[in-house]
């Protein structure tokens, strides 16, 4: 299409700049008229801005066009009108009207009665609701208009029931003492909002046409060069690129971080991302913006529209100073997706751009952009700062992953890579391709642990360990075995033997396998001699609660301070008197002197019995590591996979070994039976129910008799197996439901049938299963 067919084709219109950020003589759109759309067969809607007129005594007079309705593109679906104040009938059909209450501010009277009428196009305040009453405002109401509902809290504090209006530059703050009549006009209102046709600005006119002309490159590179909204700019921004209802909703999105309206954090974000050109450390400016993105989700759109903007028609395109755009749009990308029009939008500018600068560096980010948009999910947490650093660099993070023992390995993931991607990956780097059993990405802060689901983010699982409040504790990616499918034909020169004899370890240490306390001795002089070798009084040796499960240390003790002293609170029950007895001494000073005597006094022996215990668990931890040092001396001779080998051949007399203990508070049957402090162990083929430290199970059921399993809320696991219902209150329900799943989709894949993938349902008959969070081998 030649030029001079194109200009037939398109009209210049202008808008104000001071809403849009250019100035007025500059501000142009390309926009369509019914007859040329009607001749290139091209039929968008029309665009006009309303231009109201009025009837004054049968002439058709214009009238002033109110400030809210300047600026505004909406879809017209016929011409609005509004309604002059000597226009104004006894019969015509308004929706509403009557007396109500204004909040005034500039005046010293705060509220003030004035006449509302409610038209279809307005909100209009007289000073009465007479004929000729003299108009005090008007609110023009679009479909950017809202309303906040009258609220107890209001009504509580002032007497009244409160209704806002927020307009494009205006808002009503209405009260009235009934709550019906309140409601009456919040409704009202809010009908005549739903009423109007969606408001468009002109960046989501021009998209559309963009879109529409993309295969005549002349066309588009046209609509580019008369409309400077769509090119970088260093003016400001004093209006959003896209439409935003009108009015402040901090009580809606995130009120405790302070964030005003949305239009308002639209302007805010444009000079911000102005700002990173002058910035001397542009990384935390670029985490701000893309919390701001996280925390309120409708902005995302904004932002990315205003990036390709100030990527668009750049001076020289490869100075560090616009780059800053591109590496901010290049952490957008790989945390949020656009909106689809916005997305294809991103899509043809990023392709504009690497058709017309090839071989630069906004070529190598437009690339890099396009591949990230391609794996983008929307993240949990916004990328950290060590993240941001990377990723300008258009680089790979590298990632420390531990695993049982002393050791780790570092390996590199993206913004897109999954605990699955990483398993897999960390299977192949450790040669364990050939196992049988499964593995699984655990987060382990200090002594807590929680296994890491298979679709997770593993960026976003850094970032939430950076982020954790516990200083001191140690924090990090753990990888170990997870499903225990076979534990006998592993070889002992293996990194799996090493990892299963590991987690075996940190099982008793933990006190969660139960044997008696000769066999937990030898096992923790089999630990020593697998870490040192023979005995030598010159060998390191580690802390106790790190070889010997240390509730068995503090039951010694208790039982022997029972045995010692059967009736701990005698003497300080004897010290008070009879209840019929009368008090020697009235209430007052004396008597509160006496009262802080005794209470000074139980305190002291409650810190003597605590220092008595403390003296016992030193003695008897001092009994049991001299009892574990003459097992070690025992051990000569013994090299470290035999000690390894004798270690879990002493681990698997235990029925349960290889089975998950999760802890349960409390436990009831629909039969009527009920428990406290229990082990619940997921095996490979059945559930197994222990009373804590016992090594024989109270109750085992096979999976093939379990109907149906499932968190059914937080803290509660639900198993139906045939006309029973048990009720597991923990808390780890989850995970208990995930481990069951990793487990069932083994044997569903051993016996052919089809893999179980994912569901969202909560609790769910055996067949729907949640997503895995380990990678099977």
């Amino acid at each position: 299409m030649s030029l001079q067919g194109l200009s037939l084709l398109c009209c210049r219109f202008s808008f104000p700049g001071r809403d849009y950020g250019e100035k007025e003589e500059e501000e142009s759109l390309e926009l369509r008229t019914k007859d040329d759309s009607a001749c290139n067969g091209r039929g968008p809607p029309e665009v006009a801005v309303s231009q109201p007129v009025s009837t004054v005594n049968g002439l058709i007079s214009r009238v002033e066009v109110p400030e809210e309705r300047r600026g505004l593109i909406s879809l017209k679906k016929s011409d609005q009108t509004e309604k002059n104040r000597v226009g104004l009938e006894p019969d015509a059909d308004f929706p509403l009207k009557g007396w109500l209450y204004r909040d005034v501010q500039e005046s010293w009277i705060r509220q003030r009665r004035q006449w509302f009428v409610l038209t279809q196009d307005s909100l209009d305040c007289y000073n009465g609701q007479e004929k000729s009453s003299r108009r005090l405002g008007s609110l023009v109401l679009t479909s950017l208009c809202s309303v906040i509902w009258p609220d107890k809290q209001t009504y509580k504090e002032t007497g009244y029931w409160s209704i806002t209006v927020y307009g494009r530059k205006h808002c009503y703050r209405l009260f009235t003492k009934h709550f019906n009549e309140a409601l009456q006009w919040a409704c009202a209102i809010q009908k005549v909002i739903d009423s109007k046709a969606p408001v468009e600005t002109p960046t989501q006119l021009l998209i559309r046409d963009i879109e529409k002309s993309k295969s005549n490159q002349e066309a588009v590179e046209q609509i580019y060069q008369k409309n400077p909204i769509l090119r970088y700019t260093q003016s400001p921004l004093y209006a959003p690129l896209l439409p935003f209802p009108y009015g402040s909703f901090d009580h809606t999105y995130h009120s405790g971080k302070g964030y005003g309206s949305l239009r308002d954090e639209a302007v805010k974000l444009f000079n911000s991302l102005q700002q990173l050109e002058v910035a001397l450390d542009p990384v935390p400016l670029m985490q701000g913006v893309l919390q701001t993105c996280q925390d309120l989700r409708p902005l995302r759109d904004e932002v990315y529209c205003q990036l390709v903007k100030q990527t668009s028609g750049v001076p020289t395109p490869d100075a560090l100073t616009y780059l800053r755009y591109w590496q901010m749009l290049t952490c957008m990308s790989c945390t949020f997706l656009p909106g689809t029009p916005v997305l294809s939008y991103l899509r043809f500018h990023l392709h504009r751009v690497l058709r017309d600068h090839p071989n630069t560096e906004v070529d190598s980010y437009a690339s890099f952009i396009l591949e990230a948009l391609a794996k983008t999910r929307c993240r949990e947490n916004v990328p950290s700062c060590e993240e941001i650093q990377v990723l300008v660099r258009r680089q790979e993070l590298q990632c420390t992953v531990h695993h049982p023992g002393p050791g780790s390995c570092q390996t590199p993931i993206s913004s897109h890579t999954t605990a699955d991607e990483l398993v897999k990956k960390l299977v192949k780097q450790l040669g364990l391709q050939e196992s049988r059993n499964t593995f699984a990405l655990f987060e382990r802060s200090g002594q807590r642990e929680r296994v890491i689901g298979g679709s997770t983010i593993i960026a976003d699982v850094l970032t939430g360990l950076s982020r954790k409040s516990d200083a001191d504790a140690q924090k990090w990616l753990y990888f170990k075995l997870y499903c225990y499918i076979d534990t006998e034909n592993i070889l002992p020169d293996s990194l799996e033997y090493t990892l299963l004899f590991e987690q075996c370890h940190e099982m008793v240490v933990r006190g969660q396998l139960p044997a008696p306390e000769e066999d937990l001795q030898t096992l923790a002089a089999l630990r020593l001699q697998s870490l040192f070798g023979d005995f030598s009084t010159h060998s390191p040796c580690p802390p106790l609660d790190e070889l010997f499960p240390g509730h068995v240390v503090e039951a010694r003790v208790l039982v022997t301070l029972k045995a010692a002293h059967p009736h701990p609170d005698t003497t300080a029950t004897s010290q008070a008197p009879p209840p019929g007895r009368p008090q020697r001494f009235r209430g007052g000073f004396l008597a509160g002197a006496l009262w802080s005597h005794a209470s000074s006094s139980a305190h002291k022996q409650k810190a003597e019995q605590d220092l008595r215990l403390r003296g016992r668990l030193k003695e008897e931890g001092a009994a049991v590591m001299g009892a574990i040092l003459e097992h070690w001396k025992g051990l000569v001779g013994y090299s470290q996979v035999d000690s390894m080998a004798a270690y879990l051949s002493i681990a698997r007399r235990w029925p349960g070994f290889g089975c998950t203990l999760y802890d349960i508070d409390f436990y009831i049957s629909s039969t009527g039976s009920f428990c406290q402090k229990l082990w619940l162990g997921v095996g490979a083929t059945s559930l197994s129910l222990y009373r804590q430290g016992e090594a024989e199970a109270m109750e085992s059921l096979p999976f093939s008799q379990i109907c149906s399993y499932g968190a059914s809320d937080s803290s509660t696991f639900r198993v139906t197996a045939g006309d029973r219902d048990l009720l597991f209150e923990t808390s780890k329900p989850t995970e208990i439901m995930q481990l069951m799943n990793a487990y069932l989709n083994i044997t569903h894949q051993q016996q052919g049938q089809e893999v179980i993938t994912g569901s969202d349902e909560v609790f769910h008959h055996t067949p729907a299963v949640l997503e895995l969070p380990s990678h099977l081998v």
